[in-house]
């Protein structure tokens, strides 16, 4: 094939997810026999050169490791990045890639905090990369889009999609929110406009467990494949994508693939967020507190899958009814896939980013229960765990280090060491809101954490 006629779903951000995501479905339809688009990838940051060199030694092909919840392994070779993207300090391959009339999309995973927005979903123009970035950096998406944008606009200015594939509510809509207010901030009228009416950001909802690869998967691939694989990625079996159908320049024919394009992705991104990120969470961080490393054999001891089941059951379920999804349905398949003992899924790596995770997935809940008039004792079950967990970390006794992308250490560590810590973390803008005036709320944070530090003190047997 001719990559030079085919168009091109540029993609920023080369972790585990958009190579066991993205890039099976583009793979997909290359089996299928529609070559029509393939994949440019490429980083911002210098934090995945060994995977882009392995990527370019393997020209950009690699194995996907995929295993059900009774241990079924499938192991398939995907063929759509056909351009790998060197980074350097100028971000020049991503530029000329940018530019290239060929590239129709621009889609990226940057993680929830990779966005930095405030509470109220707005960009926090203070945050110390946001400020670098509006002095000229490119430490993040908007300022790296804007020096491939500027670039693309004065050369030909043709239209695209900026595609957000991040765990975030209306993630296409906020994240476009944050650039214009970028690009204001920094100054640039004529892109702002360009933006505005060359480009769309439709909202999209993603999902499929992928763990970082651990060290066990090349040998596996290698016995399975005879395939030498130094960029392998295993995820679990399970796979979605719901996508609102809104691209300024043409897609892919993810339908064909199993993509569900729709007019509003809402109550999917709904279900998820709230049901399987923010429990997600919750087991992870409730799993730290007693000592354990896995995912699944935290969601099998029985007390953590309790306060996971009783908060989606409890609360989210009145907040998100009535839905189109079967929700008690979605709950439990999602337990089970938590379940999965073959994923290998680590406490650490879902347990990161909590200081946009509890805004984004769990305050919502927080504010309805009180606005229907119920008090939100299992949600609140959430930020009392996140809290313990911020106490370890701060008294340097969690058993990994912990990533936040939103982490300002020094204040954290001032705010934890307080002696009304748990007065000022409630009373915290940036986590809960509206909720942080509000004296019940405070109340019942302060009341759950005290019975949950009791029961953190005590590692728990593991049902099987």
């Amino acid at each position: 094939m001719n990559h030079s006629t085919a168009n091109v779903w540029m993609h920023i951000g080369a972790g585990s997810f958009h190579r066991a995501h993205q890039a099976w479905y583009l793979h997909r339809l290359l089996q299928q026999g529609d070559d029509r688009w393939h994949i440019a990838l490429g980083n911002i940051r210098d934090d995945a050169r060994t995977l882009l060199d392995n990527l370019t030694a393997q020209k950009g092909e690699y194995t996907l490791e995929t295993v059900t919840p009774e241990g079924t392994r499938r192991y398939e070779k995907i063929t759509s990045i056909k351009t790998i993207l060197p980074w350097d300090p100028q971000l020049s391959a991503l530029i000329d890639q940018g530019c290239d009339p060929a590239t129709k999309v621009i889609a990226f995973t940057v993680t929830e905090g990779g966005y930095y927005l405030d509470t109220n979903h707005q960009l926090d123009p203070h945050h110390a990369d946001i400020q670098a970035d509006l002095s000229g950096d490119a430490r993040t998406l908007y300022g790296a889009l804007t020096r491939i944008l500027k670039a693309r606009m004065a050369q030909h200015g043709e239209p695209l999609t900026l595609l957000n594939c991040d765990n975030l509510r209306h993630n296409g809509e906020r994240f476009r929110a944050g650039f214009l207010t970028f690009l204001a901030l920094r100054g640039e009228p004529a892109l702002l406009e360009w933006v505005k009416n060359h480009t769309t950001s439709p909202n999209t909802m993603v999902d499929r467990i992928t763990p970082r690869p651990s060290a066990d998967i090349a040998p596996r691939v290698l016995a399975e494949t005879g395939f030498n694989d130094r960029a392998p990625v295993m995820g679990e079996a399970f796979i979605q994508w719901v996508i609102e159908d809104d691209f300024a320049a043409g897609r892919p024919a993810l339908e064909n693939v199993g993509v569900e394009l729709v007019a509003s992705v809402l109550p999917w991104e709904e279900a998820k967020i709230r049901i399987l990120n923010a429990s997600h969470s919750c087991i992870a961080w409730a799993g730290t507190l007693i000592g354990q490393t896995w995912i699944d054999e935290s969601t099998r001891t029985p007390a953590i899958k309790e306060m996971a089941w009783e908060y989606i059951t409890q609360d989210v379920i009145p907040s998100l009814t009535p839905s189109p999804l079967d929700l008690e349905a979605y709950r439990d398949v999602v337990l089970a896939r938590f379940s999965n003992p073959y994923i290998q899924d680590t406490n650490q790596r879902v347990a990161a980013d909590g200081l946009s995770k509890i805004p984004g997935f769990i305050t919502p809940t927080l504010i309805e229960c009180y606005q229907r008039g119920a008090t939100p004792r299992a949600t609140a079950v959430i930020p009392a765990l996140f809290y313990l967990f911020l106490q370890r970390w701060h008294h340097g006794s969690l058993p990994y280090s912990w990533q936040d992308g939103m982490l300002d250490a020094d204040a954290l560590h001032r705010l934890l060491g307080a002696e009304d810590a748990l007065a000022r973390f409630a009373a915290d803008t940036s986590l809960f809101g509206p909720l942080a005036q509000d004296a019940e709320f405070a109340a019942l944070l302060q009341e759950t954490v005290a019975r949950l530090a009791q029961w953190a003190q005590q590692p728990l047997p593991v049902s099987e």
